[in-house]
C-alpha cells in the first residue's frame, strides 16, 4: 500500500506515452477565485477539462465557512469532462470533504471513506478504493494544514490510518500538502519511515511557480512514467496554483480491461 513511494519527478519534454497510461492530477482551485480575484467557476471547469485526466482531486472545491455550499457546476463540468465526484453521503450542500474533491472517469467506485485530520484548522481526506479498467487502485486526496506543527499530525494521522488493512493495491496519495521542503524540517517527516521519496514539482504561486507545495505520490508497484505542471495561460489565472499532473501504469496494465462506469 503505502509501504514505499516511488519519487515522481518531472520531465520535459512529455515523453512518448503508451495508451494504457493512467492520467491523474491535482488542482487546488482556490474557491474558484482566480489571480485577477474573480469568482469564475465555469473557468475553474475549463482548467480541469483542459487536464483531460482520469482521475482529479481537487481542494478548496467547497466554501470554507456559512453553508459549505460546492462552487462547481456538476454537471457541466460532467458534459466537458466525463468526470463525475465519487459517491458518498455529503453533508449539506458540499462537493467534497473538508473542500476535497475525487473526480473519476471511466472508474468502478467500490469505497470511499472520509477522514477528519487533526490540527487547528478543520482538515481532511478521501481514502477511495476504486477500480479502472479492471486494474484496483486506491487514491487518498487530501489538504493539509497552513501550520508545521498541525501538517505533522495530519501526515502522521494518513500515515497509521493507511496502514490498516492492506490489501496490496496500488496506492495513489495526491493534494495540497502546503510544504515546500523535501528534507530536513518538512513536516512530512512522517512518511520517511515508509521510504517515501517526493521530487518537487513547483506549482504555486499560479503566475510565477517556485513552490512545491501540490504532491502526487504513488507506490512503486505503479510504474511512473512522468509527471509535470499544468501551465496553460487559463491555468496561470484561474487559482494561485497550477494543477499538478501525472501518467502512471498500474500492475495488469496492457490486458484488454473492461472499463467500468462510476459508481452512482
Amino acid at each position: 500500500m503505502m509501504a514505499s513511494f516511488r519519487s515522481l519527478r518531472a520531465q520535459t519534454p512529455l515523453p512518448s506515452l503508451p495508451d494504457d497510461a493512467l492520467a491523474v492530477a491535482s488542482y487546488n482551485v482556490h474557491k474558484c477565485i482566480g489571480a485577477d480575484r474573480r469568482f469564475d467557476p465555469v473557468r475553474t471547469a475549463r482548467v480541469i477539462a483542459e487536464l483531460d485526466a482520469d482521475i482529479v482531486a481537487l481542494q478548496e472545491a467547497d466554501r470554507r465557512f456559512g453553508d459549505r455550499a460546492g462552487l462547481l457546476d456538476l454537471g457541466a463540468l460532467r458534459e466537458a469532462s466525463g468526470l463525475v465526484p465519487v459517491p458518498f453521503d455529503r453533508a449539506g450542500a458540499a462537493h467534497g470533504w473538508h473542500g476535497n474533491l475525487l473526480l473519476t472517469r471511466n472508474a468502478w467506485v467500490e469505497r470511499v471513506r472520509p477522514l477528519r485530520l487533526p490540527g487547528l484548522e478543520p482538515r481532511g481526506a478521501l481514502v477511495v478504493d476504486l477500480v479502472h479498467r479492471d486494474r484496483p487502485l486506491r487514491v487518498i486526496a487530501t489538504h493539509l494544514g497552513l501550520l508545521r506543527a498541525s501538517r505533522l499530525l495530519q501526515s502522521q494521522a494518513l500515515v497509521d490510518a493507511l496502514g490498516v488493512g492492506d490489501d496490496g493495491r496500488s496506492t495513489l496519495l495526491m493534494g495540497d500538502l502546503n510544504e515546500w521542503r523535501t528534507a530536513g524540517r518538512t513536516s512530512l517527516a512522517p512518511f520517511a519511515g515508509r521510504k517515501v521519496a517526493v521530487a518537487p514539482v513547483p506549482s504555486f504561486p499560479a503566475r510565477f511557480p517556485v513552490l512545491p507545495l501540490d504532491r502526487i505520490m504513488a507506490s512503486p508497484c505503479a510504474q511512473i512514467l512522468h509527471v509535470g505542471r499544468h501551465d496553460s495561460t487559463l491555468a496561470r489565472v484561474a487559482s494561485d496554483h497550477l494543477p499538478v499532473k501525472a501518467w502512471l501504469r498500474l500492475p495488469g496494465a496492457g490486458n484488454a480491461g473492461r472499463a467500468t462506469p462510476e459508481a452512482g
